[in-house]
């Protein structure tokens, strides 16, 4: 947990300007240098992703490659806390795991936190979050992950398996180290302390499976890394491998925060918007343009602080000499607004038609993914 006053980043709140170099320093992962990008290379092209340093710090990505160079593969595992509808952001470091299961040829266990966000939520019950769960997934499945490799669970209904692991984990978690990593204090109620312990276990699932040590990747976002230092300490004691992880920055909303919210609706783009509702919320987005045209002809824009700019440098502009002479235009005064607007939104809404029509026939291959007691 980081709170700096001017921003917080937690597994359940994350607001504010982030400061991602802070964060590696706080949290002691380790920055993705050029080194480790070259040798990713070596396996398969880079995703922008990492290319542009969205996906930005990791623990211990050389030894999983270590290890895969010497003929053991590794597996992914990666999730989602369902609380409301699929956004944008979920979708980010989805699209990078599906990069990773196909360039490794690896399988991912994804789990679906439905327990987590009936703890931490107030307002909802296990209903809720059960209902959500099943929406959520139906994204999940639409962004064409391997059905042979890919497993997906809630954890009300795969308990039976996950908590054998969780019990393992709590016994070796302190309260003391729960208070510490976490902020735990005496109104927390149990559960919400007990539950490290569920999303430690898929990154031991694969190896028990396999009867076997595997080791595990996570690709998730830098907010979530708390679990998984939790996770990392007591792994060795449990026999296990300490998973590896991947950690990606937050996508931005369109409002020109650093992270996009389901609170804000009106600056929140999900997988089920119509195209003119898509394009009305880009029309009212942030930009860095001027007060007046003449004005932004003649002082340029800021792409920098672009709500719109930083929409296509995340996931809607894949080729980088696009987006340097976007980024140049921008500044010279040489493109508006209300231009890149509408490219974008262009862009969105086609992403959006062929990603509902998946979801559509995600419906009937449920059971292709999902794993049930």
């Amino acid at each position: 947990m980081v709170e700096d006053g001017s921003f917080t980043v937690t597994p359940w709140e994350v607001s504010g300007e982030i400061d991602y170099d802070l964060l590696v320093e706080k949290f002691g992962t380790k920055r993705i240098d050029q080194a480790l990008i070259d040798r990713m290379a070596k396996y398969g092209p880079i995703h922008p992703l990492m290319r542009r340093g969205v996906v930005y710090s990791h623990r211990d990505m050389d030894w999983i490659l270590d290890r895969y160079d010497a003929g053991e593969p590794f597996y992914l595992y990666t999730g989602r806390g369902p609380s409301g509808q699929t956004h944008l952001g979920h979708l980010m470091p989805w699209l990078f795991t599906k990069h990773l299961q196909d360039v490794f040829n690896v399988p991912l266990y994804f789990q679906l936190t439905d327990d987590e966000k009936f703890l931490f939520n107030e307002g909802l019950t296990l209903d809720d979050t059960r209902g959500m769960a099943y929406q959520n997934l139906l994204d999940v499945i639409a962004l064409g992950f391997d059905p042979g490799k890919t497993k997906i669970f809630l954890d009300t209904e795969y308990i039976h398996n996950l908590y054998p692991f969780a019990l393992q984990v709590a016994k070796k978690v302190t309260f003391s180290t729960a208070k510490a990593v976490f902020g735990f204090d005496n109104s927390t109620n149990i559960g919400s302390i007990f539950y490290t312990s569920i999303q430690t276990a898929p990154a031991f699932l694969g190896s028990a499976l396999a009867g076997k040590n595997v080791p595990c990747l996570i690709p998730c976002g830098i907010d979530q890394d708390p679990h998984f230092r939790v996770t990392r300490d007591i792994a060795p004691s449990l026999g296990y491998y300490k998973p590896a992880l991947l950690h990606n920055k937050m996508f931005p909303g369109l409002g020109g925060g650093d992270k996009m919210s389901s609170s804000q609706p009106n600056s929140t783009i999900y997988t089920t918007d119509a195209p003119k509702v898509v394009r009305k919320k880009i029309n009212t987005a942030f930009t860095g343009g001027a007060v007046t045209v003449d004005e932004q002809r003649k002082s340029g824009g800021k792409p920098e602080i672009c709500a719109v700019f930083k929409y296509k440098f995340y996931l809607f502009e894949p080729e980088d000499r696009k987006l340097d002479e976007l980024y140049d235009r921008c500044r010279k005064g040489e493109v508006l607004c209300g231009e890149c607007k509408k490219t974008l939104g262009d862009a969105v809404a086609c992403f959006l038609e062929k990603h509902q029509e998946a979801r559509e026939k995600a419906k009937d291959r449920v059971d292709e993914f999902i794993l049930r007691d």
